[in-house]
């Protein structure tokens, strides 16, 4: 998979990048294949319409962050630390809320 630079994460374009790698990630191993539609509700018949919803790639990174091992394997596998994914969803969707006080 092709890794954008740290600099590059940074961008919304860069981010996007990283959940299409992540989606390939996931469709190269049939049982992570198989998790995914069951549990986010996309598969074939609606991937493309949802892909082009926003939000659709924070949702794939939002998916994988959820999934701490999964999350370390794609880190592994394409190059990137764990921390770079986290940022990268942050950067489609924000930080995360702050606990109640």
């Amino acid at each position: 998979m092709r890794r954008p630079s740290k600099t590059g994460l940074s961008t919304e374009h860069a981010a996007e990048s990283m959940a299409v790698s992540v989606l390939t990630f996931l469709a190269a191993d049939s049982e992570r294949l198989e998790r995914f539609p069951s549990v986010t509700g996309l598969g074939p018949h609606n991937l493309r319409g949802a892909a082009a919803a926003p939000g659709f790639y924070g949702s794939v990174l939002g998916y994988l962050v959820a999934d701490e091992p999964l999350l370390v394997q794609f880190a592994a596998a394409a190059g990137f630390s764990p921390e770079e994914v986290v940022r990268a969803l942050e950067r489609l969707e924000g930080p995360p809320p702050l606990g109640d006080p």
